[in-house]
């Protein structure tokens, strides 16, 4: 007799790796960032050389083409830019890595404060033109106008208008700031304005107000877009606030030791060089703060989703 009784079919569950494979991608992160500075080094020397072996001209089918941006006037090695750091900045004076070193500390708390003001700024304006269409479609237009203005040409009366009422210390901030608050406004406005339409309106059946919606809503959905924006910012404040002590007159900070070194750039090119090295460091470590901060809030943020 044949057993008509069905076998039990027993589901298996799963295999779970007891072992997760190794993340490797911070390491490939350093090995790429390793190998594009490689690859800078060997360009730029390697047109230095070339440069200096064909005297400075390359012949073209007839067309003569001139290589003498790669001479050591224009373009120093970069072994020469990194040893002016320890060379005295004046006949007798201290290292050049002490004197950029206050000059940058002092441009690096001008942009902070800019930093903080613009992305204030540009955070309420946001959040405005989230909860009125007609002050967004009103004044955004202008926002964006605000932009098409050169901040050279504005940096000068800025520096003028605030002397007139004696804030003179204020002046680098503002321009830092301007640079500072229309990523944050447009980024934000984006994040405030892009929630699931299906969780909003779960939201207004729990008859949740505005307050309840911002923060339980609208706040969380545009984090990302923020921290966007603050990196964004973090570096164009540092580049304001550098621009913004040109026309002021401000000698302490990065702007003034650019603007002095230009002036003898043909006795000592690598002095102007290494600045230049130094308002670059001065910018990468501020968005890597603000990099780190996103990390920290959005992880504790899903944290607390969860």
């Amino acid at each position: 007799m044949v057993d008509s009784a069905k076998p039990d079919l027993q589901l298996e569950p799963t295999a779970r790796a007891e072992n997760p494979p190794p993340d490797y991608s911070r390491l490939r992160t350093v090995i790429t960032l390793v190998a594009i500075i490689a690859v800078i080094v060997v360009f730029w020397e390697g047109m230095k050389s070339f440069s200096r072996a064909n005297d400075y001209e390359l012949m073209i089918g007839g067309m003569v083409i001139d290589l003498s941006n790669f001479n050591n006037t224009q373009l120093p090695h970069l072994g020469d830019i990194f040893g002016a750091f320890f060379e005295p900045a004046q006949r007798n004076g201290p290292p050049l890595y002490q004197t950029l070193l206050s000059a940058a500390l002092f441009t690096l708390g001008e942009a902070m404060l800019g930093f903080f003001i613009g992305a204030v700024l540009g955070f309420l304006l946001a959040v405005i033109f989230t909860h009125s269409r007609l002050l967004q479609n009103g004044l955004l237009p202008y926002v964006v106008a605000s932009q098409m203005v050169p901040i050279l040409a504005i940096a000068p009366m800025v520096v003028v208008w605030m002397r007139q009422i004696e804030l003179s210390a204020l002046a680098v901030p503002i321009i830092a700031a301007y640079l500072t608050f229309f990523p944050v406004t447009i980024y934000a406005l984006r994040g405030f304005t892009s929630v699931p339409p299906t969780e909003l309106e779960l939201m207004q059946s729990y008859a949740a107000n505005h307050l309840q919606i911002f923060f339980k809503l609208r706040l969380p959905n545009a984090l990302p877009q923020i921290f966007t924006a603050l990196k964004i910012s973090a570096t164009a404040s540092v580049v304001g606030a550098i621009i913004g002590e040109l026309p002021s007159g401000i000698q302490d900070g990065l702007g003034g030791a650019i603007l002095n070194f230009n002036q003898y750039y043909t006795q000592g090119p690598p002095r102007l060089w290494a600045t230049i090295v130094a308002a670059a460091t001065v910018g990468i470590l501020f968005f890597g703060v603000v990099a780190l901060t996103e990390r920290l809030v959005v992880r504790w943020q899903v944290k607390e989703s969860n």
